[in-house]
């Protein structure tokens, strides 16, 4: 059957997530280093260590894995969503940024926890002004919009979602539906949320294909409900056999050219 509908992934796929948070992280660190004689790259490393470990010691844990926030969106979401355990994480965050940024401090032998406190919500500040997109992200969006039907579907709090889709007014338009998995009660790769998406978008797993960087949450996703799906490999990252994708390319572009052969 004839693909009408593209569903795309928003992480790392249509938005360089990772490096708005490398340059967050960056520009936090070496305002660090004005103050303090470190080094930024350590202090990084040290504050990404401690967030892990305090990220995975909350009670909402669990929850962020079903829905699909990772500890470093932690570090800049407010969490203002109307579930029970989004309540519980907007009342936890405050707090984890300070505790993350001053464990990070004093691994490197610097216990000053106002600092701590000073940094975690620089770093707030410095993700929001930082922004990006891949360079063929809106070229790609142009040539496909009105000829197929595009929906975006996103793992994460919806106010965090939100934001990221508010700081590139850009890209909402695009689409016909957006979905966000904290809005349904489950992520990617949970077969349920693909199968509400596709009551929403009218379409069929034959009329659609996922695309996206993640093999765990959207091949894998897309997989179980037999959706064709193409895994957007940038970074030459090793195969899973036990997750196929359908299609690999390395890039939108790459994806594009690969669309209009299978269609």
């Amino acid at each position: 059957m004839a693909i009408t509908t593209v569903v795309f992934d928003l992480d790392d796929t249509l938005l360089w997530d990772k490096k708005s948070i490398k340059t967050a992280f960056e520009k936090t660190c070496q305002y660090a280093a004005t103050k303090y004689e470190l080094d930024p790259e350590q202090l990084e490393e040290a504050v990404r260590k401690e967030a892990r470990k305090l990220y995975e010691s909350y009670e909402t844990y669990d929850y962020t894995v079903l829905i699909g926030i990772n500890p470093f969106e932690g570090l800049w979401g407010t969490f203002d969503d109307p579930t029970e355990s989004f309540q519980k994480m907007k009342n936890i965050v405050p707090q984890y940024r300070k505790d993350a940024w001053t464990k990070g401090l004093k691994a490197l032998g610097i216990d000053d926890e106002e600092f701590g406190a000073e940094l975690g919500e620089r770093f707030v500040e410095e993700r929001k002004k930082h922004p990006f997109v891949y360079e063929d992200t809106f070229e790609v969006l142009d040539a496909l919009k009105g000829k197929y039907q595009l929906v975006l579907l996103t793992n994460g709090a919806p106010s965090l979602q939100n934001l990221k889709l508010k700081l590139t007014p850009e890209i909402p338009p695009y689409f016909d539906h957006i979905i966000i998995s904290g809005d349904f009660g489950r992520g990617k790769p949970d077969p349920s949320l693909f199968e509400y998406m596709m009551e929403k978008a009218g379409i069929t797993p034959d009329e659609g294909i996922m695309v996206g960087d993640n093999l765990n949450t959207d091949i894998l996703g897309s997989s179980r409900v037999g959706m064709r799906n193409v895994w957007i490999n940038r970074e030459n990252k090793p195969r899973n056999p036990e997750i196929v994708p359908t299609y690999e390319v390395k890039s939108l572009t790459e994806f594009l050219e690969l669309l209009e052969k299978i269609s």
